[in-house]
């Protein structure tokens, strides 16, 4: 029998994630849990972070996002290619490629881990026969599918278009399971799950930009189609004000954030509701028992109680898995993603986010009686 009993879950999060779960997985691997991860599920940011920690390459891919700039990851695209290729050219695989790991020895390195890494990705191929939710492992999917689906996974919707993979076309997984929890506690050899919860807080997108673009634009306002696009640009500022999207590409995004926060609290209802279920289940049966025993003749009081634990025994009934849940925002500190325009993310803050993801993770294993870090083996 496998001493690996424990399930790692990421959810998805952007760059703030996956530094966040960086710091997270650090302290994960300095407990004496780490040679107990046997899984390891991920989304999005999630998948990265977890295919890096599986093959042992934490400290590698530290050095890797502290080097990162937003242009690495979602290349804006030139304004000649918009809309028909997507508002950003996809740069991170290529990136990945260029100064972490060949795809190739990262896919085959991946499928001889002793981790097994689950990651999900959104199935939007036409047609489809409603599953729109897909899985890969590691050790069933082929080794060079598996990586395309990692990056599928981690394909934001509003910047990029979606990934050929295998026979489908595949996007942000974040749209039909952002944090894979309920996954991992289905598994039969899970004993304890450790999580990691990406909490956002969203910035709202400005009309700055347009109303530069309007700057630009006015000394040429004797041209009708110039008037006639800054008035529009005028509504758009107008729309702004009062707090509705300023354009179709704002829409897009507040309706991913409405999917995504609406599915990861979804999957935390029904694991709440599953472990009430558990509980109540072990309060009837042991109210069983009592009735058993209370009403049966003394001779068989015995045999009453065992006949009740037995029928609860061969009952298909959801098992008692211990979860441990770390959750992390990004602050002060916090790196997004933008239309257009990026700033540059500076190392400091990238830093800094590691180390709350790090210190968020001592504090949650502390509180569960994981060894401190001084006593890990």
């Amino acid at each position: 029998m496998s001493d690996r009993d424990v399930a790692i879950v990421l959810s998805g999060g952007g760059m703030n994630g996956l530094l966040l779960e960086l710091g997270f997985l650090k302290r994960l691997r300095e407990s004496s849990l780490w040679p107990r991860v046997g899984w390891i599920y991920g989304t999005s940011a999630g998948a990265l972070a977890g295919t890096m920690a599986a093959l042992d390459q934490l400290d590698e891919l530290e050095e890797f996002v502290l080097g990162l700039q937003p242009r690495d990851v979602f290349s804006p695209q030139r304004l000649w290619r918009l809309p028909l290729n997507g508002l950003h050219e996809y740069a991170l695989p290529a990136t990945i490629a260029e100064r972490l790991l060949d795809p190739h020895d990262l896919a085959h390195s991946l499928a001889a881990a002793p981790i097994e890494v689950i990651v999900f990705a959104t199935d939007v191929s036409e047609p489809n026969d409603g599953t729109y939710e897909l899985a890969f492992s590691s050790r069933e999917t082929p080794a060079e599918t598996m990586v395309q689906a990692v990056f599928a996974s981690a394909a934001i919707s509003a910047l990029v278009l979606p990934l050929p993979v295998g026979d489908r076309i595949l996007t942000d997984g974040g749209w039909v399971r952002n944090f894979p929890l309920g996954c991992a506690l289905d598994r039969p050899e899970v004993g304890l799950v450790v999580a990691f919860r990406y909490v956002p807080r969203y910035p709202q997108l400005s009309a700055e930009s347009l109303v530069r673009l309007r700057r630009r634009l006015y000394p040429f306002r004797a041209a009708p189609p110039v008037r006639a696009f800054i008035a529009e640009l005028d509504e758009a500022e107008a729309r702004e004000q009062r707090g509705e999207p300023i354009h179709l590409g704002d829409m897009l995004v507040r309706l991913m954030r409405v999917a995504i926060q609406r599915n990861t609290a979804l999957e935390e209802r029904l694991v709440a509701e599953r472990e009430n279920a558990i509980q109540e289940v072990d309060a009837l049966r042991a109210d069983l028992v009592k009735i058993a025993q209370e009403h049966a003749r003394p001779s068989r009081r015995g045999r009453a109680a065992r006949a009740v634990e037995e029928r609860f025994a061969h009952t298909a009934l959801p098992r008692r898995v211990q979860r441990i849940t770390v959750r992390g925002s990004g602050g002060a500190e916090s790196l997004e993603h933008n239309f257009r325009g990026q700033r540059e993310w500076t190392e400091d803050a990238k830093r800094a986010l590691i180390v709350r993801g790090y210190v968020a993770a001592e504090a949650e294993l502390r509180a569960h009686g994981v060894d401190p870090l001084e006593q890990a083996s």
